[in-house]
């Protein structure tokens, strides 16, 4: 929608520049362009032409022609064109998911829109810190985004009120992912409201579907109910077919919570129906799901298997991994009703790796994005102005250079002026580059703190989810299966096999309870640094792994900061399992000591021993994780070895 209005509201802008754009097909605009070399203004109204037409394909090829419009714009002294190639090259690398340079352009853009009167670019500013908005929250920036969804529907109220109902529904997302869902109500009443105001039914049948689907997630099924009858009439009325497959979905899920599945099933079906005649394969893959949720709840188990072989086909197809999830739980489902609880474990098993896969990549996401928040909102642009500031002094100086040549008239005046001139520039030049790399080093540090909090957070949402999620499923069928134990008569054989397979799900269990531990220990957020580590150093002398001696000093009466436990815990575990992987060690001293201004620790082991140098260039990522962590929190590493056994001291400083 947002793309939508932007090229829309370009048309205007082309007319008043005196060109229009146009039906044709892009291959012929592109071949009017190069039987037109001249840089002039017609060259400039085909390049807009052909830019308009490709961002709406999210063609590649229009970059290089969308920055020959702000060139040509710029030698022509053209203010409107510069405006339009700086908002579609803002757009471009926004759908692109590049929000670094999207934001390069945004300022860019802002800079000569807020500059210019007009009408069209202060609306064009509107849209534009609305395109912001929706980046800020991709970003997972909520502040910033509700900061110009604000300005951008102060612009837009005076100047372009037609375009409120999408600025008013971006503020309502931000809500709901800040979880105020009484304020994203008050949003999505406002974008309604301003739906009907500007006349545009189909806007307001959208908008009353996306407020019935917040309702119904809500699970206010009877506001929900409210909704979806006031604004039947209207779906009626415009036919609008992804209102129209909302409806269904929503009236649908009120149906199959009140147990009503008959008629559930047929919403369901009906807005797959729309899917399908519409060829969005998001769409189906999302509604074959509640569709067999409810067939199965009907006792329709032939049907819903059926259905779900097509969702199982149609997500693999398609590598819409959400679906596949949904195959899978489905499946087990289906199987477990069906008596078979072997075939449903198998279901499982491959819901809990696909759910891992996509844990992880939603990790790495999470921190790209993380990084690329800082990159943008960070010392980026600090870099630029001291570097634009170094280059205004460099034309400063060769002024006053040639000034002073003029103005003395002599060789040995010039001399001596240069010289002390170039001593000048070259103090200013270290000053400036020294400041430069003090801010590439904060942008570093912030990088790496923003990857050390992103990773503890979603170890933590790891062990959590691993531990009541897929825990309790995997009690749940050990339970259904030892009742249906005393219910069968078996051979011994089966009876054999049947025992075989609880001790393979005790054994997963535990597996599960084992990870949910290491990604993050229950004991280290409940009590307290020094029982995490001592039941750690317990665990692995129980294990056989290494006999661990280990002793503390300060801790028990010591409030010490959760990141710097977090850390603490996680450098004793990668030392303590390196010696046990490598140094041939048979026994282990860990000492953590804590004091007013510092937390030291010790960790020392009897093994073959390791230079310090050897331990830098190991190609293994352990050592490079424990000194990002102590650098992270201001710590020092000193490492001694000699010859036989080897001794690790880190210290922290402690506010």
């Amino acid at each position: 929608m947002r793309k939508t209005l932007l090229i829309l509201f370009a048309i205007l802008l082309l007319h008043s520049m005196g060109a229009h754009a146009q039906t044709r097909a892009l291959d012929s605009i592109k071949a009017a362009i190069d039987k037109h070399p001249q840089r002039d203004t017609t060259r400039l109204n085909m390049l807009v032409d052909y830019v308009l037409s490709a961002v709406n394909v999210n063609t590649s090829q229009a970059l290089p022609l969308m920055q020959e419009v702000v060139s040509i714009s710029k030698e022509l002294n053209n203010i409107r064109g510069i405006e339009i190639g700086y908002i579609y090259l803002q757009l471009y690398y926004s759908d692109r998911g590049d929000f670094a340079m999207s934001d390069l352009y945004a300022d860019t853009a802002a800079y000569y829109l807020e500059r210019d009167t007009n009408h069209f670019a202060r609306v064009n500013l509107g849209y534009l810190l609305n395109n912001l908005g929706g980046d800020n929250l991709k970003l997972g920036d909520y502040q910033k985004a509700i900061d110009n969804y604000t300005k951008a529907a102060e612009i837009l109220e005076r100047d372009q009120a037609a375009a409120l109902p999408s600025v008013y529904e971006g503020k309502a997302v931000v809500y709901q992912e800040l979880k105020q869902i009484d304020k994203a109500i008050e949003y999505h009443a406002k974008a309604i409201a301003a739906a009907e105001r500007s006349g545009d039914k189909v806007s307001l049948a959208r908008r009353y579907m996306n407020y019935a689907e917040l309702l119904a997630k809500q699970k206010r099924y009877a506001e929900a109910e409210g909704v979806l009858k006031t604004s039947q009439p209207l779906l009626e009325q415009t036919k609008d077919p992804i209102a129209q497959a909302v409806f269904y979905q929503i009236r649908g899920s009120i149906y199959q919570h009140d147990k009503k599945y008959q008629q559930a099933i047929a919403d369901f079906r009906a807005s797959y129906q729309i899917g399908l005649d519409n060829d969005d394969k998001y769409q189906q893959i999302a509604l074959l799901d509640p569709l067999i949720r409810s067939l199965l709840d009907a006792g329709k188990v032939t049907e819903a298997k059926q259905m779900n072989d097509t969702l199982l086909e149609k997500a693999t197809r398609y590598q819409m991994n959400f679906g596949l999830l949904n195959a899978y739980s489905n499946a087990a489902r289906w199987y477990l009703l069906n008596n078979d609880p072997a075939t449903a474990y198998k279901f499982l098993e491959l819901k809990m790796q696909l759910s891992d896969s996509i844990s992880s990549d939603e990790m790495k996401k999470k921190i790209a994005l993380t990084e690329t928040r800082y990159r943008v909102a960070g010392k980026d642009r600090e870099i630029q102005a001291l570097q634009a500031e170094k280059e205004i002094r460099d034309l400063q100086l060769r002024q006053k250079s040639v000034l002073n040549y003029i103005l003395v008239g002599g060789f040995v005046a010039l001399l001596i002026i240069g010289t002390l001139i170039y001593r000048t520039y070259r103090q200013t030049q270290k000053l400036q580059q020294r400041r430069i790399s003090e801010l590439e080093t904060e942008k570093q540090l912030a990088a790496t703190e923003a990857i050390i909090e992103g990773e503890e957070k979603e170890r933590s949402r790891l062990a959590q989810d691993l531990h009541d999620g897929l825990g309790g499923m995997l009690s749940g069928i050990k339970y259904s299966l030892n009742n249906m134990k005393e219910n069968l008569i078996m051979t011994p054989a089966n009876a054999q096999a049947f025992e075989h397979s609880i001790g393979m799900l005790d054994h997963s269990i535990s597996e599960m309870r084992r990870v949910a531990h290491n990604l993050m220990p229950e004991n280290l957020l409940k009590f307290g640094l020094d029982a995490a580590m001592r039941d750690f150093c317990s665990e692995m002398q129980l294990n056989g792994m290494l006999h661990v001696h280990y002793q503390s000093l300060g801790l028990k009466d010591k409030a010490i900061d959760q990141g710097l436990s977090v850390t603490v815990y996680r450098v004793a575990q990668e030392l303590l399992t390196n010696v046990a992987k490598h140094a041939g060690a048979t026994q282990a001293m860990v000492q953590i000591a804590a004091t007013d201004r510092q937390l030291t620790i010790t960790v020392e082991d009897d093994g073959k021993g390791l230079r310090e140098d050897a331990i830098r260039s190991s190609p293994g990522i352990g050592w490079k994780n424990i000194t990002s962590r102590v650098q992270y929190h201001k710590g020092t590493i000193n490492v001694q070895s000699q010859g036989k056994g080897t001794s690790v001291f880190i210290e922290f400083p402690v506010a």
